[in-house]
């Protein structure tokens, strides 16, 4: 990761000025609560990709720092919404912004975020690269409504959840690679390439994120062992353990997740199910495979830094431990 950083060193702090000129509001609290979001240990993932995809694409222009803050805030803006959907009170290890502001006030910035969100977009004067983020606006809408569906969903299969995390999370690092590809002027199969990685590791990025959410504790990765459960959030490491548990373990499973409140010993007894058919390990193994296809996907483009970087940036996908 730290090669990647080196590389974008400069690129990363002009999107870290853009961040804080974009969030100017004549409304105190929009940059506040804003501005506590952004600064709150996000990894810049997706402006990475954007970055990334650009130089790859041998773009030279300046249009990459801003759209690199759009996809941010396009991320920020979910993520205060999700919280409120989800009743969050912890995000990266601190106080959500909803514990802090209220429900309120995280909903209307996360509205705020969007709409400023478009605003760039229209700048930069290129209608594929607003389509691009416009289309996978609406779809991570419609990923969260799927998420929602599927909540406390004992009987979701693996295909259906790889369609939610395809749009609630994937779709918008797919958008970044392509919008660097569009402003690079890539060729249609470049363009579908660079898309195809940030689709394959954006969905492996989440599957890392269900995997540490069974292993990693509070201090580190900033909220409890087996909070998805708690949401009522059925993902790969349970669907995984309910394909291969006995019927009996899978019945006391399905009472457990269906109730209201999820008493501590029988959120243990998950997790250790969990553990003991390792859907930890089985998550981590299809994280593994995926980013080795992210990776496949640059092998049109030739060899260079940037290149080197988005294989760095996608073995890093796999390897973190928060």
């Amino acid at each position: 990761m730290d090669f990647v950083l080196n590389l974008l060193n400069d690129e990363i702090h002009r999107v870290e000025a853009q961040f804080r000129e974009d969030l100017s509001s004549r409304v105190p609290l929009i940059r506040k609560v804003g501005e506590y979001v952004l600064t709150s240990g996000g990894k810049r993932v997706r402006p990475m990709i954007l970055l990334l995809s650009a130089r790859l694409a041998g773009y030279q222009g300046d249009a990459h720092i801003g759209l690199a803050s759009v996809v941010e805030f396009i991320h920020t803006a979910t993520l205060l919404h999700d919280d409120v959907v989800d009743s969050a009170v912890l995000r990266r290890g601190q106080d959500s912004a909803n514990a802090v502001w209220g429900n309120e006030a995280s909903v209307l910035v996360g509205d705020f975020l969007f709409a400023k969100s478009f605003s760039i977009m229209v700048r930069s004067g290129d209608l594929n690269v607003l389509k691009s983020l416009a289309d996978a606006t609406t779809q991570m809408a419609e990923g969260e409504v799927l998420q929602l569906i599927g909540t406390s969903d004992v009987e979701l299969l693996e295909d259906h959840y790889i369609e939610v995390v395809q749009n609630k999370t994937a779709v918008l690092l797919s958008a970044a690679s392509r919008c660097g590809a569009l402003l690079g002027g890539c060729s249609p199969e470049e363009e579908e390439a660079l898309a195809a990685y940030g689709m394959d590791l954006g969905i492996a990025f989440q599957f890392m994120d269900d995997a540490l959410d069974y292993v990693a504790d509070q201090t580190e990765f900033g909220k409890e062992c087996g909070h998805d459960l708690l949401e009522g959030k059925v993902t790969l490491p349970l669907i995984h353990t309910l394909k291969h548990c006995t019927p009996e373990e899978r019945e006391k499973v399905t009472t457990i997740v269906e109730q209201d409140v999820l008493p501590s010993e029988d959120l243990q007894y998950v997790v250790e199910l969990i553990h003991s058919y390792d859907g930890i390990g089985y998550t981590r193994e299809q994280a593994k495979i995926l980013v080795e296809l992210a990776k496949n996907h640059l092998a049109t483009f030739a060899e260079c830094p940037a290149k080197e970087a988005m294989n760095r940036l996608a073995d890093y996908v796999v390897s973190r431990n928060h």
